[in-house]
């Protein structure tokens, strides 16, 4: 498909020559005699490459650059002027224009550089579109790493997702662990039927047992109608626990004897209801350890931990910091409609230093925060956190003071909530703990 370009210029002579000029190279073209009819057509059907005068009637090239760069998208802008000097180009430059020529224009030079313009659009579309394809066929695009340590867990993610059998994920909390366990659906012969995800933390016994399993009509007060539960919902699909390790003791007999029976009876229920799941569970805890001290039943471990997938803290993989960084700068100046294209140098080397006790999870906070306040269209170290500087992500010295695992739970708490603007459902997302968890937490650390 030929580029579309547009020919913005008070003088029609100039508008008709260039216009000809490029029909006959084969792209589209439409031509405007000011900034606001283009800018109206811009915003319906973008360009690949606008020639644009610096003096217009009404807006000048200037603030018409400036306009589509916070549209956001592909277009790139050759600038044009009649007047000599280096400031407007500068400007120009600085506000992301392609190439800035003066007039008298050379038509070679014009039309070797919207070629060129183009050919970098329609390669960053290509680009995009082969990484999308690639990433629908792998059924990992949600997920980004080219570390090690995450191609082993991609590897393992295909080779088990289309096994029939259940999975435990094991990491910290923001590395990913519900990302994993949607690839390995998408992955799997079950694609096309439901994925259900169900947090097991922060509810109680009667509250678990009626989401997983459903009730029948008149089984407590309340029920009104009888309910299908989520288990039930999802059959022939996959079933995600997350937080399995919070789950009531009592609960987790009643899902050993699910995922070994592969039947249900609804809260109030008398008939068994067979079901078709796979069941995917994840923690953010050492379930060993727990079986050890009598916290988790050590037959329903062996019966989650078929295959057993860890995920790194990002402080494991920090090689990947860059591309997760900049994939969370794109996702994010698109949402927000904001020009941000870049990451300074500086501001990667402070993310880079940066300890990440929240994770990936952290880091897409910090990038979203960033591109929310960022005026231009590079993200800088005055786009990071104040806590972000070297003496913060310094390891703690050796006279430091020692202090209880309470103490730092509590710190780390306070500095996500003073991090969040005291947010408290992005800190609960942040620190990967249901809301009723951190409002017990804030509690008991008296940080209210």
């Amino acid at each position: 498909m030929a580029g579309r370009v547009a020919v913005v210029d008070d003088e029609a002579a100039a508008r008709k020559r260039l216009g000809e000029a490029f029909s006959r190279d084969g792209y589209q073209v439409e031509t405007f005699g000011d900034a606001e009819a283009f800018l109206a057509r811009q915003g319906q059907a973008p360009f690949d490459a606008v020639l644009l005068d610096l003096r217009l009637p009404g807006m000048d090239g200037l603030a018409a650059l400036k306009r589509v760069k916070a549209m956001g998208g592909d277009t790139e802008v050759v600038l044009v002027t009649g007047f000599g000097g280096l400031e407007p180009a500068i400007e120009a430059i600085k506000l992301g224009a392609y190439h800035f020529v003066a007039k008298p224009v050379r038509l070679a030079e014009i039309r070797n550089l919207i070629k060129a313009a183009c050919d970098k659009v329609a390669l960053g579309r290509a680009n995009r579109q082969l990484r999308q394809a690639l990433r629908e066929e792998t059924g990992l695009e949600s997920m980004i790493g080219a570390s090690a340590a995450m191609r082993g867990v991609f590897e393992l993610v295909r080779k088990i997702a289309p096994v029939n059998c259940n999975v435990l994920i094991q990491g910290a909390s923001g590395t990913g662990k519900a990302l994993v366990a949607k690839a390995i659906h998408k992955l799997s012969p079950r694609r096309d039927e439901t994925f259900v995800s169900f947090n097991c933390g922060g509810f109680t016994e009667e509250l678990i047992a009626s989401e997983l399993f459903g009730y029948e009509k008149g089984a407590f007060t309340g029920a009104s109608a009888t309910r299908a539960g989520l288990l039930e919902s999802a059959g022939g699909g996959t079933v995600f626990l997350d937080e399995i390790g919070e789950m009531p003791p009592s609960m987790q007999v009643k899902l050993l004897h699910v995922i070994q029976e592969r039947r249900i009876l609804r809260v109030g229920g008398v008939k068994p209801i067979d079901l078709d799941i796979r069941v995917i569970a994840a923690t953010n805890r050492d379930l060993k350890s727990d079986v050890a001290e009598g916290l988790f039943r050590e037959d329903l471990f062996y019966r989650l931990n078929v295959v057993n997938i860890h995920l790194p803290s990002l402080s494991e993989r920090r090689e990947d910091i860059p591309l997760l960084a900049r994939h969370f700068i794109d996702k994010y100046s698109l949402l927000f409609h904001k020009s941000v294209r870049e990451l300074s140098p500086q501001a990667l080397q402070m993310l880079s230093a940066y300890a990440f006790p929240g994770n990936v999870r952290e880091l897409e906070n910090i990038v979203e925060r960033g591109v929310a306040l960022c005026d231009g269209d590079i993200f800088d170290t005055g786009d990071l956190p104040r806590e972000l500087n070297p003496a913060d992500a310094r390891p703690a010295q050796a006279d430091e003071p020692l202090v209880s695992l309470e103490e730092l739970e509590r710190r780390h708490i306070a500095r996500v909530l003073e991090s969040t603007g005291r947010n408290k459902s992005l800190a609960a997302q942040i620190l990967d703990v249901p809301r009723t968890t951190l409002w017990r937490k804030l509690k008991q650390f008296h940080l209210e």
